[in-house]
């Protein structure tokens, strides 16, 4: 793929560079993938705590912001992070510069705050490259088509590192975090919960898009749809073998490369979640249309849908959406109350959503009845249900979250894998 020299992104996570030691440590990393004889490029997200703090600014001065400033705000983080780094591999002799997303160019559309990437020019990049230079690129960011800076919302650093792999052809793109791999649930929850060697992209995509927070749903479609081979390790553990045959984390990988398959893989659960209803609807046709249609063009993104429908001529529309989107969300249905005709609006920040994972479902019977008997034996209500081919989520009140989880993990067989 690169001749050679393995081409190699390095991802860096918040916690990885969140302070100077940390940054330094990175570039001691990154010096030995160098002197192994990599082509390196890296990717970096904003220190620790450093985007919570630039997001609160913009929330305090006004709750419903200009996202084109709110952005120009936010890309600062990765940007001050991209520089120190490349500072301290100067320092360390390694050759290095820092780009911002602009500077590549890393093209993206117009959503400000959840911009979606268009094409990644890497000519820049592999000319840096190919003088013995390792580039440092800030995560998160991109140019819009008006020419302002825009970010891909959060854990958007993660999509940055994919597609920079692709657009340069790298031979594996590295995710360094402050875990040592992809779990079956959060080991903080379960501490029999174990480190998976490998996790095919349909599974990672589904646990990523429910919770997990190893990798950012985005980041691992486009990895599926390039082909890029993805591993998450940790960046506090000793550094990585460069032949692929002895890495230590856990490697996204097609499902040809899977022997065996598990009933369930993984268990996530998601507390970024809220509950809108929207009750007696007058029922007739074009009623979701009226609402999601909206929704959709002020970029909230909508999760699981229940439709009830009363014999009295009514009917109630119960969603989900993230918490960040729920003051948008709101504002978006009192904007069609009037063409709607709905009598009540009723949100509920207080829930979670617990999914179970795996491909092994598609051949096997039975994953969801133990599910639904599992939570019943512990007196937990299911609010909302939704699946995939390889997927079951349910809705419980947000008390009931890591209960629920430790019991399917058990239910499930994980405890002893």
């Amino acid at each position: 793929m690169s001749g050679s020299a393995p081409r190699i992104v390095m991802k860096f996570g918040g916690t990885s560079v969140g302070d100077l030691d940390r940054i330094r440590a990175v570039a001691e990393r990154v010096k030995k993938q160098k002197d192994a004889g990599c082509d390196v490029l890296v990717v970096v997200s904003a220190m620790a705590g450093e985007t919570n703090r630039l997001v609160g600014f913009c929330q305090s001065l006004s709750p419903l912001h200009d996202p084109k400033e709110y952005d120009s705000i936010v890309a600062t983080g990765e940007q001050v992070t991209s520089g120190l780094l490349a500072i301290a591999l100067q320092k360390l002799g390694v050759p290095s510069r820092s780009f911002a997303g602009w500077q590549v160019p890393i093209l993206t559309d117009s959503a400000y705050g959840k911009a979606s990437l268009d094409t990644i020019d890497g000519t820049k990049l592999l000319g840096c490259m190919a003088e013995g230079m390792v580039p440092v690129v800030a995560g998160f960011q991109g140019v819009a088509p008006d020419g302002r800076i825009s970010t891909l919302g959060r854990g958007g650093s993660d999509t940055s590192a994919v597609a920079l792999a692709a657009a340069i052809k790298a031979d594996r793109c590295d995710i360094y975090t402050d875990v040592d791999g992809i779990y079956t649930t959060d080991p903080r929850i379960v501490p029999k919960a174990r480190k998976l060697d490998k996790i095919t992209y349909e599974e990672m995509l589904e646990l990523a898009s429910v919770g997990a927070k190893v990798l950012q749903t985005r980041s691992v479609g486009l990895a599926m749809r390039e082909g890029v081979r993805v591993q998450v390790l940790s960046s506090f553990a000793d550094g990585p073998a460069v032949m692929e045959g002895h890495l230590p984390g856990s490697l996204v990988v097609d499902e040809d490369e899977i022997v065996e398959k598990k009933l369930v893989t993984g268990i996530a659960y998601s507390r970024d979640e809220a509950k809108l209803s929207v009750r007696r609807i007058p029922d007739r046709p074009g009623i979701a249309a009226a609402i999601f249609g909206p929704m959709s063009e002020a970029h909230v993104n909508v999760d699981m849908i229940v439709q009830s429908t009363g014999a009295d001529g009514t009917t109630n529309m119960t969603f989900t959406t993230s918490k960040s989107d729920l003051p948008q969300a709101i504002n978006v249905l009192e904007s069609v109350r009037d063409s709607v005709q709905y009598e009540e609006l009723a949100t509920d920040p207080d829930i979670v959503k617990i999914s179970v994972v795996g491909t092994g479902m598609r051949s096997h019977a039975g994953v969801a009845s133990t599910m639904f008997r599992t939570l019943s034996e512990r007196s937990i209500n299911i609010q909302a249900i939704s699946t995939s081919e390889i997927k079951i989520s349910v809705l419980v009140a947000a008390e009931y979250a890591e209960l629920a989880v430790r019991a399917l993990h058990t239910a499930y067989g994980l405890d002893n894998v």
